[in-house]
């Protein structure tokens, strides 16, 4: 009997992202033709599978008053908000420059919600005059801001305060936003007096309430915990006779990163909602902004090795892609898949997978069994979120290039910045 063929390396992201003929190809497209024609680092994502993420929730929310938006932070490259755009769904935002990309993807402004710990009064300004669906507020200090800027355009301004529930959403410290000790929200025991103060504003519309507990989310117990906190409120304030039109609920469910199995989002909203409609609150419109679980599993980075340096105790992999491409590992100490792109048959050496910048940091993966030589290509897996967008420009280094897939077409949706484009909004020395 032949021996069995050897079972090809696994990344997260199928069935898009999958081997075919030995080799790696997104949709229906060979990786390793867009690293040749575009060069590395790369992030190469797959439209279909967020469409096919974007679906999922839809699924859940069939026949319910409900807006996805999508939570930009996690990926804001233009055409990536256009896939999302003309998917159905509106946007959840955080910054000015946010607001304005959104615009520029084509989202109607009354289908996003500006969220966000650090407004300012030129960000609230902009806003307004456009007309977004809605502020989540998250202090009485902002409150007293945003009804001051909307007197004076002469408008209300709608909004939604974000309630910390304190709850435990069992993720990274550093992604979790719904306990006491975070800079999230308003804390539980306060959000009754905050919606008072709130009505009584002449500047504001309060129209609704907002809970984010955190992202990474691999469990229904925290959301559920959450939104039983949030309705025993909804229920407070409206007794108070302070009406609530739309419950938002975050985001942050998810993904597999390394063998994780985060309830998919219909099997997640069939489980809210059936507490929601036990409580009798089935018939409220809902807002939900997931952004990992929409994008994280559509994309990778594909990097070209450079260098082998074996040691005495560790043996180090170089490749081009380093942490100003992606972030995760050096921030969180993230776990990303790496796989080749084109995988060998000889047998492999465990490495440590590092880039070029200057730092201890700088790793993408401890500890990997790659049969790799000097040249070949890797794809690090789950890199649809929070890679591009906080990528910097450390050690002097352009932004990798981006290209999008859906089905056999590819479009490059990002240019790779050059040198020159790093400093032209610098100014030479004029002082003696």
């Amino acid at each position: 009997m032949p021996p069995a063929e050897p079972s090809p390396p696994y990344l997260p992201g199928a069935p898009y992202i999958a081997y075919r003929d030995g080799e790696l190809w997104v949709e229906d497209v060979r990786v390793a033709d867009l690293a040749r024609e575009h060069g590395t680092p790369l992030f190469v994502y797959s439209a279909t599978a967020m469409r096919a993420a974007v679906a999922a929730y839809q699924r859940g929310l069939q026949g319910r008053d409900a807006l996805i938006c999508y939570a930009m932070k996690a990926n804001s490259t233009l055409a990536i908000l256009e896939v999302f755009a003309r998917a159905g769904c509106g946007f959840d935002i955080v910054s000015g420059g946010e607001l304005e990309r959104a615009l520029r993807a084509g989202a109607a402004p009354q289908r996003i919600v500006f969220s966000g710990v650090g407004k300012t009064r030129a960000e609230m300004r902009r806003a307004l005059d456009v007309g977004i669906g809605c502020f989540n507020v998250e202090s009485r200090a902002e409150l007293d801001v945003l009804d001051e800027v909307a007197r004076e355009r002469g408008v209300r301004a709608p909004v939604s305060l974000r309630v910390n529930p304190d709850v435990d959403a069992q993720t990274h410290p550093y992604i979790s936003t719904g306990l006491r000790d975070n800079k999230f929200g308003i804390a539980h025991e306060e959000a009754l007096d905050a919606y008072r103060h709130a009505a009584s504003l002449r500047g504001l519309s309060v129209v609704g309430i907002d809970c984010h507990i955190g992202s990474q989310i691999t469990s229904v117990a925290p959301y559920l915990d959450a939104l039983e906190r949030v309705l025993d409120l909804v229920e407070a304030i409206e007794a108070e006779g302070i009406p609530l039109h739309h419950l938002d609920l975050g985001g942050g469910l998810g993904i597999e990163y390394h063998g994780e199995h985060p309830p998919t989002p219909d099997a997640l909203w069939q489980a809210l909602l059936a507490r929601l409609d036990a409580r009798g609150h089935g018939h409220r419109r809902l807002l939900l902004e997931p952004g990992r679980s929409l994008v994280g599993n559509a994309g990778i980075c594909v990097t070209e090795v450079l260098y082998t340096k074996p040691g005495s105790s560790k043996h180090f992999l170089i490749v081009d892609a380093a942490m100003n491409d992606l972030p995760r590992p050096a921030m969180y100490e993230a776990y990303h898949a790496i796989a080749p792109v084109r995988p060998r048959t000889e047998p492999p050496t465990v490495w440590d997978v590092v880039g070029p910048v200057c730092e201890s940091g700088d790793w993408l993966g401890r500890d990997r069994a790659l049969a790799v030589r000097p040249g070949d290509w890797l794809a690090v897996g789950s890199a649809g979120a929070y890679c591009m967008s906080m990528a910097s420009h450390y050690n002097t280094r352009g932004k990798a290039a981006e290209v999008l897939v859906s089905g056999a077409q590819a479009q490059l949706i990002r240019a790779r910045e050059t040198v020159a484009d790093l400093w032209r909004q610098e100014r030479a020395l004029a002082l003696d």
